[in-house]
């Protein structure tokens, strides 16, 4: 990339050259027979998740007893590149105004996944919560995945909080 082609994209994502992470990294969908018409997408420039919907049957109305779990279709699948992962959260609005989360949060997508995305939601609430086809039911945050090696050791390093764990900082 050349310096001034460097600058125009810098420009268009509103960063400078100086602190310039260009973004080619694409997320192929691929769109199953009961997603067709529906989407998924950013609601903002900066959101860091893109919101899934429902893909239920139009006529459907799939009902969410309180303390009941469903697996609801994404109606699509996905490739994602190499290296990268996907988190599927909760939607904060869901959670505060109704009580429903995703059960398995973060729900984790491997890279080599390439079925279905579904959400398994749980309703917290008190109340029964009907889904709709198109509802924004959950978000997906796209991350990189940092791999190690497992090395097999008869000792570790000491540290201060040793093995103290649930509750043990406070």
């Amino acid at each position: 990339m050349t310096n001034n082609s460097k600058a125009n994209n810098c420009q268009e994502n509103n960063c400078d050259e100086n602190n310039c992470q260009e973004n080619n990294y694409e997320a192929k969908i691929r769109w199953l027979e009961h997603g067709q018409g529906l989407k998924i997408q950013y609601q903002s420039e900066m959101a860091a998740g893109i919101d899934l919907v429902a893909a239920i049957g139009p006529d459907e109305d799939l009902i969410i007893a309180p303390g009941e779990r469903v697996l609801i279709p994404g109606g699509f699948a996905m490739e994602l590149a190499k290296g990268f992962e996907a988190q599927i959260r909760p939607r904060s609005g869901l959670a505060l105004k109704h009580g429903i989360s995703v059960l398995n949060s973060p729900g984790t997508i491997d890279g080599d996944y390439r079925g279905e995305i579904k959400v398994l939601l749980i309703n917290m609430g008190q109340y029964d919560f009907h889904v709709k086809r198109g509802m924004r039911i959950a978000q997906m945050v796209i991350a990189q995945v940092s791999r190690v090696e497992l090395v097999t050791v008869e000792n570790l390093d000491n540290t201060t909080r040793a093995s103290s764990g649930f509750g043990s900082t406070g």
